[in-house]
This record gives structure tokens, C-alpha cells and sequence, in this order.
């Protein structure tokens, strides 16, 4: 992720302001990764770096209709989970993952999904952001998943203006009201994803933008 510009930190106030706006808009964000258990979840989100969760969708859809389980996903062996997903972006390596992961799950937590940190980033393929959307969707903890998306809106925004990811995530989890901690991961990841964009944000139609720092603020396209 690229180093962000500096912008000043917004105050308790803004900050209480913005997520509760996004409280009002949508009080139950709901991810979009396709999903029937923890374990679908954890290989979905495994999949889903560098690559779009409408395209993790499309391939996983027959590979959780018969491996949903470490034990199935095991007995389908590396060769046909790769090429079951091999339209998602390095699937070669995700998919020995996926074979590794499910492995370690039977070897070691009993083919249950573990609702730990540590035991989650122990699993290969499975980093700090990957633990955190498990953690947070799954099993109801107030983890903040941070991804380019999330990123991007906590610098541009003045949210959580650090020059990495855990840093942002850190700061994120100081400033953010605990009564929308939970949520918070969703509303900021959707809010990147659909509507403060990389390369132009969409300022015009911006639910929070008369508390964000972002400058200038992108005009509405002509004839809108």
C-alpha cells in the first residue's frame, strides 16, 4: 500500500458522527463473500486476496457444494481444488492453502474453525486481515480487517490518517465508538468499495462527507 498523504486527524465528534450516519444508512452491513460456515468463510476470505469477492463467489459456489467441511475439502486433494479455482487470481498457491489449512484444522483444532487469533494466523494463507474478517463475521468480535479499501477511506477521511495497515487498524480501534465496532469493518470496507474509490471518490454523493478531510472534494459529472 502506498505511503498516504498526511491529513489531520478528525475529532471525537466527527469521528461519533461519521459511524453513526453509517448507522443510520445501513445498521446491519452485511459482507459480500458467499459463505455456510466458519470454515467456508476462512477459505472464501483465503481466496479473496487480490481478487474480487464476486469472482471468489463464482468459483467457490461448487467447491463449498462439496467440500464445506476440512474433512471434505482434504479428501477433494490439491488438484481438484485448483481446478475448481483457478479462474480467481494465484490460484496455484491459494489452493495449496486451502488443502494445507484444512490439514492443520483436523490435526489440530478437531476440523473446528478456532476463534483465536494467534491459532487463525497459524493456519497458511491466513495473515492478521484474513484472522480479523473471521473473527468479526463469524464469531461476533469487534475486529477491524484492514484492506486497501478500509485504508484508503481512514486516510483520505482523517479517520485514522497511519502509514500502515496495523497502525491504521490500531488507531481505528482507539477512536471508534464501541457501540459501532462491530459493524465498523463493513461500513468502511463498502464505503471504499463503492463509493470513496481510488481514483476518483465520489464526493458528491458521499453520505459523510462534511466531516471528511478529503480536498478537494470531486464534483458531480456533468449532466447528473
Amino acid at each position: 500500500m502506498a505511503v498516504p498523504k498526511k491529513v489531520k486527524a478528525l475529532s471525537k465528534a466527527d469521528v461519533e458522527a461519521i459511524f453513526a450516519r453509517f448507522h443510520d444508512i445501513e445498521p446491519e452491513p452485511k459482507g459480500e463473500l458467499d459463505y455456510v460456515n466458519a470454515f467456508t468463510l476462512l477459505v472464501a476470505v483465503v481466496l479473496s486476496a487480490q481478487a474480487t469477492d464476486a469472482g471468489v463467489n463464482k468459483a467457490t459456489k461448487r467447491l463449498f457444494e462439496l467440500a464445506p467441511s476440512p474433512q471434505a475439502m482434504v479428501a477433494l486433494g490439491v488438484e481438484q481444488i485448483t481446478e475448481l479455482v483457478k479462474t480467481i487470481g494465484l490460484y496455484r498457491g491459494k489452493a495449496k492453502n486451502v488443502f494445507a489449512l484444512s490439514q492443520l484444522l483436523i490435526e489440530r483444532h478437531g476440523g473446528e474453525v478456532p476463534d483465536d487469533r494467534e491459532a487463525l494466523e497459524a493456519l497458511p494463507g491466513v495473515g492478521r486481515k484474513t484472522a480479523n474478517v473471521v473473527l468479526n463475521i463469524f464469531f461476533k468480535q469487534p475486529t477491524i480487517a484492514v484492506d486497501t479499501h478500509l485504508f484508503r477511506v481512514s486516510n483520505r477521511t482523517g479517520l485514522a490518517p497511519a502509514a500502515t495497515p496495523l497502525a491504521v487498524e490500531q488507531q481505528l480501534l482507539k477512536v471508534i465508538p464501541p457501540q459501532y465496532l462491530l459493524h465498523a469493518h463493513h461500513w468502511l470496507i463498502l464505503h471504499g468499495r463503492y463509493v470513496c474509490k481510488a481514483r476518483k471518490p465520489e464526493c458528491w454523493r458521499c453520505a459523510i462527507r462534511e466531516w471528511c478531510r478529503f480536498e478537494p472534494k470531486t464534483p458531480a459529472p456533468k449532466g447528473s
